[in-house]
């Protein structure tokens, strides 16, 4: 499915801008997600004094286990936040 109304008998139609909006804003969200990924993983993986062009063994693994318990924290604490607001909404 397209939030931008591609393809088939949609593109007749008019685009739904809620639909617009809403890819935007989860566009914005993945980007920040992956752009807070690289930074902190560069900073913590990368040494700041470049002996070599590419990464070394070392580094590289460093940064899959970084990016691994980004998504894992992540992931729990999306879930944690999920029970919080179930249990606070009014009954």
């Amino acid at each position: 499915m397209s939030f931008f109304g591609a393809g088939g008998m949609q593109s007749q139609q008019a685009v739904n801008p809620q639909n617009i909006a809403m890819a935007e804003q989860e566009l914005e969200m993945v980007t920040d997600l992956f752009n807070r990924i690289a930074d902190s993983c560069y900073a913590k993986c990368v040494s700041k004094e470049y002996a070599q062009g590419d990464l070394t063994q070392g580094e590289a693994v460093c940064i899959d286990r970084c990016v691994a318990k980004f998504f894992e924290v992540n992931t729990k604490v999306g879930e944690k936040m999920q029970q919080m607001g179930q249990q606070n909404m009014p009954k």
